[in-house]
């Protein structure tokens, strides 16, 4: 895991990793199926992952990394937290297991109440190798972790710990915050809920309303009947110019290609005149649409 840069330094924003974030979400949902994610329903909770200046650093830090793993419902895994100077945030070698060892930076000696947003990218690592499920590159492979830790709950605690100011500039994992932002906002959408009591700081706030304002624009996309009037004439135009994303089956009729607002997964709908219901065979998101 990274390390959030220097003070002095600005925190990178916007959306840069976005397309290899969709994959991740889609990527998460195959493995897991729409039942496998909603068992993720229930996240860490602000008590679990608090941790008081009196507490014991190493007693601590136990209690928090296995209230990650049960978060991440990983019963089975034992992670051995230790803290020691280095580059990085943490590092974990996700071997066979059962027992998990994650080096901390040592500045998480002062800064604990980052250390669980810290073990909750570690801890996905580890969940990730249990579920075979990796990315051809190192940088991916970080991306689809926060990407995966986000989607089932505990990530958001890397969107809580950034802070920007006039003296800080402070964030975890690989991710922007407008990109954690995103991911919460698909989440948000499966499950029906609101993460945004759990955020401690208005920072993250902000980050989580840009991300959801740009995962909203997915749901306005044609063909779904949410579409405003501009998204309707530029799907219009596409249609009549004969684009990618329109095809006829072996009927002769019309059909329309487009990517699941929630989990990004390809649907294909038959162009017709009115409204019609389109069920996303990964997620089970019910679309009203109107080809």
């Amino acid at each position: 895991m990274t390390q959030s840069r220097g003070r002095g330094s600005p925190v990178e924003h916007g959306f840069p990793r976005l397309d290899t974030v969709r994959q991740a979400i889609t990527a998460v949902f195959r493995r897991l199926s729409a039942e496998g994610v909603r068992a993720y329903d229930v996240g860490l909770s602000p008590a679990d992952a608090a941790f008081g200046p009196d507490e014991d650093l190493h007693l601590g830090a136990q209690r928090v990394a296995s209230a990650v793993v049960r978060s991440l419902r990983l019963p089975e895994a034992r992670v051995v937290v230790a803290f020691k100077p280095m580059r990085d945030a943490a590092v974990v070698e996700p071997g066979a297991g059962p027992v998990y060892f994650v080096e901390v930076n040592d500045r998480f000696r002062v800064h604990r109440g980052d250390l669980a947003a810290v073990l909750a990218h570690e801890v996905t690592h580890v969940l990730l190798h249990r579920l075979e499920l990796t990315f051809p590159t190192t940088d991916a492979n970080e991306v689809l972790t926060d990407t995966a830790a986000t989607l089932l709950g505990p990530g958001r605690l890397l969107l809580d710990a950034y802070r920007e100011d006039a003296l800080t500039h402070r964030r975890l994992g690989y991710l922007t915050p407008e990109e954690f932002g995103f991911v919460l906002a698909k989440r948000a959408a499966f499950l029906d809920e609101d993460p945004s009591p759990w955020f401690t700081g208005p920072h993250a706030h902000e980050a989580w309303r840009r991300g959801r304002a740009h995962a909203a624009r997915d749901l306005r996309r044609a063909p779904p009947a949410a579409a405003g009037a501009r998204e309707r004439l530029r799907y219009a135009r596409r249609l009549r110019a004969g684009a990618a994303e329109f095809d006829r089956g072996p009927d002769g009729r019309g059909r329309v290609t487009f990517p699941c607002p929630v989990c990004g997964q390809g649907l294909r709908v038959p162009v017709r005149a009115g409204a019609l219901r389109a069920r996303c065979g990964l997620c089970r998101t019910v679309l009203e649409c109107v080809t």
